[in-house]
């Protein structure tokens, strides 16, 4: 997960500028190996995250998604709110 940003402008990269940006993962998600955040971006509750993916957005909660960049292939169900209670 990458947060870290510098400027585009060479003249402001020899500065040594940096600036961050947050990340956000919600609760119960599943992040496959070498998925990789960019700064800003931010996943929902309940997401799966495929191997490699490169998230550069913000995704709403139970989706999977996949790919570079990384794109919603498929809507999960959300889960029953009974059924969460145990």
């Amino acid at each position: 997960m990458y947060t870290a940003r510098h400027p585009l402008d060479y003249k402001l990269r020899s500065t040594f500028l940096e600036d961050a940006r947050e990340i956000t993962i919600g609760n119960d998600c599943w992040i496959g190996g070498s998925a990789v955040f960019c700064p800003g971006s931010s996943v929902g509750d309940r997401v799966v995250v495929g191997a490699g993916a490169v998230v550069t957005k913000n995704f709403p909660s139970d989706v999977v998604i996949a790919g570079t960049p990384a794109t919603i292939i498929r809507h999960l169900d959300p889960p029953d709110s009974n059924q969460r209670k145990a």
